[in-house]
């Protein structure tokens, strides 16, 4: 009975810590999302507010499709939308030399929400340049929110709207070599499933590049969810639980039928209000680290079963119970997390590059990348299930963990992308010793960058700590654990023996 009790408290004790943190990084989401629902809220009831005042602030407008009626544009190509947004970042720097600074950080905010990701900028640079460079430019804009909102001076201001200007003019030249044309309706009309009238730009006019890209979204986006949703299915089969895959494919289906629920109700959230865009990162956030607590219990609960004697015991004393389902949930639920934190993601990029003209090229790469996905699923499927079970459980968890670990870092990151950190300077910190990380922020790194930004790991405190601590946590259990799976393992021959 002791023995019992201490191993409930060696599970009990590293998930309380991890959730304890969990919970710590997604409080301050939660207050930015009553905040921003507590202004759209005024906004709509027509009280005056900061961006109801900014609105009305001459030629300068809060969002693009305000930009683009009030000053008659009706062509335009990723240098025209380079130039507004460098327009309304150094009007934030004017407004703050003025001492405006309610309305400088509300244009701040703009130059990501209201134009970055509206006009399809952030989307048309993830395709066909590269994620890295993605993540370099979304940097550059929390920088300037973050010197205005901590008040850096307005030369540092100035320098930081002048940093993000030359960024975006770099990108709009690779995106509009030729000065190509790109719909004023684009978003308008990918998302009602016409053609928009021109192309982007002449990558994207290209049926190649348009395939690689589609490609690159669903291999990228899918291989987290694809290795989770396989290790967990050899897992039960593995362990002679195959009912338990039911579940898990359901899971799987229904994180899929989210992903499209979830990406229509942001598209029209999005043309509600389009700073509600940060909405887009703090559900991809909160999914995320909602699955690190999921993924963390059941890289702990299968490492406690490594052992073939432990496994034994958990088969011959384990019944059609609450304890059997809640862990058979547990391994759906994870499933849903996997595919629904990437779901929407993918729908929400292959929205635009269906409606430039290569729609056949877009899911020819959408089903050429399905199957590299399949490939990798029956590899894990297959093979997995051919190791004994020790290694294979250890192999399996530690899989689990390191996912934990990635999916926390990624969280955090979207969690950043989204504004909920602009107040926590700390984690927006990229300190000396941490250089040796891939810097994709610098435009350095090459691939080495691009693989650790798919993996969730970047050269900020606000990553770096966490995921420490998480490693800590992880390794410190599965020492503890594996040393009584070993004395289980003992105990069992000494009785044999008798």
């Amino acid at each position: 009975m002791t023995a019992t009790k201490n191993r409930n408290w060696i599970n009990f004790i590293p998930m309380l810590l991890v959730v304890l943190m969990v919970v710590l990084l997604l409080a301050p989401a939660v207050k930015t999302v009553i905040e921003n629902a507590s202004r759209s809220s005024s906004t709509a009831a027509g009280e005056e507010g900061d961006e109801a005042a900014a609105e009305s602030d001459g030629d300068y407008f809060l969002t693009w499709e305000e930009y683009i009626a009030g000053h008659g544009i009706s062509d335009w190509n990723w240098n025209d939308a380079a130039d507004a947004i460098e327009r309304v970042a150094f009007h934030a720097a004017d407004l703050y030399e003025a001492g405006d600074m309610d309305n400088a950080y509300a244009f701040a905010k703009a130059t990501y929400w209201g134009y970055y990701e509206t006009t399809g900028f952030e989307r048309n640079t993830m395709t066909y340049i590269s994620g890295s460079r993605v993540s370099a430019c979304e940097l550059q804009f929390t920088t300037l929110r973050k010197a205005v909102k901590k008040d850096l001076g307005v030369d540092q201001v100035r320098e930081e709207a002048q940093k993000l200007s030359d960024m975006l003019h770099e990108d709009a030249l690779v995106l509009s070599p030729e000065g190509s044309i790109a719909s004023a309706d684009s978003s308008a009309a990918s998302a009602e499933g016409t053609e928009a009238p021109a192309a982007t730009t002449i990558s994207a006019g290209s049926a190649t590049a348009t395939f690689v890209g589609a490609f690159g979204i669903i291999l990228r986006e899918g291989l987290e969810a694809i290795l989770v949703v396989g290790a967990i299915i050899a897992y039960l089969i593995k362990s002679g639980n195959k009912k338990g895959i039911v579940p898990v494919y359901v899971g799987s289906v229904l994180g899929i039928v989210c992903s499209f629920i979830m990406a229509g109700i942001l598209a029209w959230l999005k043309s509600i209000n389009p700073e509600t865009t940060m909405t887009q990162e703090i559900i991809e956030g909160f999914a995320a680290l909602i699955a690190v607590v999921v993924l963390f219990y059941v890289s702990n609960w299968m490492v406690s079963k490594s052992e073939a004697a432990a496994w034994e015991g958990y088969i011959q004393g384990k019944v059609e119970g609450s304890a059997q389902q809640g862990n058979m949930f547990a391994l759906g639920f994870t499933a849903w997390l996997a595919v629904f934190r990437e779901g929407a993601e993918v729908i929400l990029f292959y929205q635009p590059m269906l409606g430039e003209g290569h729609a056949n090229m877009v899911w020819a790469g959408f089903g050429v990348g399905c199957l590299a996905l399949v490939v990798v699923f029956l590899l894990i499927r297959f093979l997995s299930i051919k190791l004994p079970i020790k290694p294979f459980f250890l192999a399996t968890s530690i899989l689990m963990a390191l996912m934990t670990i990635c999916f926390l870092g990624s969280g955090i990151k979207e969690l950043m992308e989204g504004g909920v950190f602009d107040d926590f300077e700390f984690m927006l910190t990229k300190p000396s010793w941490l250089l040796w990380i891939p810097d994709a922020a610098s435009g350095t790194g090459g691939t080495a960058a691009e693989i650790c930004n798919t993996l969730g790991f970047y050269p900020y405190l606000g990553t770096f700590i966490p995921q420490l601590i998480l490693l800590v946590i992880t390794v410190i259990t599965f020492m503890v654990v594996m040393k009584k799976n070993k004395q289980i393992r003992l105990e069992k021959e000494a009785a044999a023996q008798q």
